[in-house]
């Protein structure tokens, strides 16, 4: 932890990341932050993982008539009956614990293997610009004043012949560079853009045999958005914290602008 801010704890920070500090002490640290990229990186990464924990976990967030039950048996039941449910519920959390340990990571992925490309797509667009985004030095891998090398290199990888990165300065966002990254286990493409704002979006370009062609679909996380399509054999997904308007009409020029 840097200690040139001795009032920045790390427990500061994981408050930051988790959305529990007020507007005021997160102007602190927002500046604390921007003068130390190792900890803003890491922080990127904290939220990157709440967010893929919240996502796991989503459907388990409606609530149920039948909840109550769970911590108020019905009154009928007699105390001895209590007693050995109360019994057999431990034995059962014990067992499923253990269980959980031995298999827990394997059962948690399996559904993810079983998306589709489709499927898989705004997340792993979501995810990439959580942890890039916030990045203050190293946001990219190549900058904008080398976009053909860009180009050429991300092109030969993802074997996009004449691969063409959008120009968005009509929208008012300006190219800071890109990268190579895994998108379903394959190499794929990360352009991020920023405007006079600061504000920034990131466009995931990834390739995978079994997508399906499907319309423009948002995605949502917080305060996240996502716009995402999949055209043939290619997955494109533009992120941002900007308003859908504005990200529909980035997607829109990406769109006309990348081969089809």
């Amino acid at each position: 932890m840097n200690d040139t801010n001795p009032s920045v704890s790390e427990a500061d920070l994981h408050a930051y990341a988790d959305g529990q500090l007020p507007e005021t002490a997160r102007a602190r640290i927002d500046a604390f932050l921007a003068d130390n990229p190792d900890e803003a990186a890491m922080v990127a990464e904290w939220r990157a993982q709440n967010t893929g924990i919240r996502s796991l976990f989503a459907g388990y967030e409606k609530t149920r008539e039948t909840d109550a039950l769970l911590v108020s048996p019905p009154r009928g039941i007699a105390s001895g009956r209590k007693r050995a449910a109360i019994a057999a519920a431990a034995l059962l959390v014990f067992a499923l614990g253990a269980v959980s340990g031995h298999y827990g990571p394997a059962l948690l992925e399996k559904p993810e293997l079983q998306l589709a490309g489709s499927e898989t797509l705004p997340k792993q667009a979501e995810t990439a610009f959580m942890v890039y985004a916030a990045e203050v030095r190293h946001p990219v891998e190549v900058f904008a004043n080398e976009e053909a090398h860009l180009a050429t290199w991300l092109g030969k990888r993802l074997a996009i012949e004449n691969l063409k990165i959008p120009n968005l300065q009509s929208l008012g966002f300006k190219l800071v560079g890109g990268r190579l990254l895994p998108v379903d286990g394959r190499p794929g493409s990360m352009f991020m853009y920023e405007n006079q704002a600061g504000e920034r979006l990131t466009v995931l370009v990834g390739r995978n045999t079994e997508n399906r062609t499907t319309s423009f679909r948002f995605a949502s996380s917080g305060n996240v958005e996502t716009f995402y399509w999949i055209d043939g054999e290619l997955g494109y997904a533009v992120t941002g914290e900007i308003s859908r308007e504005t990200l529909r009409e980035v997607a829109e020029e990406c769109y006309k602008q990348f081969p089809s």
